[in-house]
């Protein structure tokens, strides 16, 4: 009788196939949510800086103006027109960063009647765009 203490080549041969198939099922899938985290993460983002603009309304009546920026959530601005009642310490402990390293870009008044606009311009950095190099706004073009 014949020993075997090992694999043979056709075992080895086969485990590898189902390896190789189940990498070419899901590696995408794995690969692809780093990108729906990072859309997630902007998404978030926007909407604790619209609780704190709204804040900001709150105690000074008005929204920041596209020259003041966000930054006017972050420390009292000098622009005009300028904070009758800006909280101690800002409505923000800082600015946050899109999650691809780029700044939220706001406007007010924003597109389609608003009072302000939020956006992140995704991976490309770029405004427009597909996939998670599409824009990500406070309003979505399709909202009413």
């Amino acid at each position: 009788m014949r020993n075997n203490k090992g694999f043979t080549i056709i075992e080895i041969l086969v485990v590898l196939v189902i390896l190789g198939i189940l990498g070419t099922l899901l590696v995408p899938k794995i690969i692809d949510k780093p990108d729906e985290a990072r859309v997630t993460r902007a998404k978030l983002d926007i909407k604790a800086i619209e609780s704190a603009l709204k804040m900001y309304k709150l105690e000074n009546s008005i929204y920041p103006t596209t020259e003041q920026g966000l930054e006017a959530l972050v420390k009292e601005t000098t622009i005009d027109p300028v904070p009758t009642n800006f909280k101690k310490g800002g409505y923000l402990d800082e600015l946050p960063k899109d999650p691809w390293g780029g700044d939220y870009v706001y406007t007010s008044p924003g597109d389609n009647d608003r009072d302000y606009e939020i956006v992140s311009y995704g991976a490309d950095r770029k405004e427009g765009g597909e996939g998670v190099s599409a824009d990500i706004k406070s309003f979505n073009d399709t909202e009413e």
